[in-house]
């Protein structure tokens, strides 16, 4: 039984580790994943990482392809915009259910996570184009806790698919905006939407906060600078 767990622990602790690296863009979207270089990686089995390939894969952070193995889903416009469609409607429905049965523990919990969220640096001091890992840690709780009133489990569960998937295109945003924009004070006006009931308001300060991200990746020249070759790693 301990011999299992082991396995399991590590099967895991693969799955999270390869996961983070996809989500933050450590690992370009279009990247060939070799498996035995992530075994070394990540100091776990061939069964392991074929495990957490398999997950990946049914989130749609990996593809398969048939007698070439594993590469990390690819981006592309067509995708973005599809993906910011469908998220602009999840979220805000979302959020005006959580704005509509979402009690004051609700509320409590949305302020916590905008005060540490306004107190955390989101770029990291020596290097102004990388994200804060604690602000990007901090921003996930926040949009959570917006919808964290919604009383729906499977639209929770889809609105929390839908961000995993545009974190990897809010990530390779960051260094491409061509001009300031005022994160702090969108997150700001969102709450006060929000904790006022105004779920006319909320949704659409979030929905243009939502989209404002793909218009920066799709003022973006080339999608081929932000995402690993084909055939680099092959």
């Amino acid at each position: 039984m301990m011999a299992r767990d082991i396995t399991l622990n590590r099967t895991q602790g693969a799955y999270e580790a390869l996961r983070a690296e996809l989500l933050s863009c450590r690992i370009l979207p279009g990247r060939r994943l070799k498996i035995q270089e992530l075994c070394a990686r990540f100091s776990v089995s061939l069964g392991a990482v074929r495990e957490a390939l398999s997950r990946l894969t049914s989130e749609g952070l990996v593809v398969a392809e048939p007698q070439r193995g594993f590469r990390a889903a690819p981006i592309s416009a067509a995708d973005l915009q599809d993906l910011t469609m469908v998220r602009v409607e999840i979220e805000t429905l979302c959020l005006r259910r959580a704005i509509d049965v979402g009690d004051v523990n609700w509320e409590a919990g949305l302020v916590a996570a905008s005060h540490r969220l306004s107190r955390t640096p989101e770029r990291v001091a020596s290097d102004p184009a990388r994200i804060n890992e604690d602000w990007a840690e901090a921003h996930a709780a926040f949009h959570q806790a917006l919808v964290d009133g919604c009383d729906s489990p499977w639209l929770l569960r889809l609105r929390g698919q839908l961000y995993d998937q545009s974190e990897r295109y809010r990530r390779l945003s960051v260094p491409l905006a061509r001009t300031e924009r005022n994160v702090q004070d969108e997150h700001q006006g969102i709450l006060e939407a929000t904790l006022a009931r105004d779920a006319e308001t909320a949704a659409g300060l979030l929905a243009a906060h939502l989209q404002a991200t793909t218009k920066i990746l799709l003022s973006a020249t080339s999608y081929d600078d932000m995402q690993g070759s084909e055939d680099a790693d092959d």
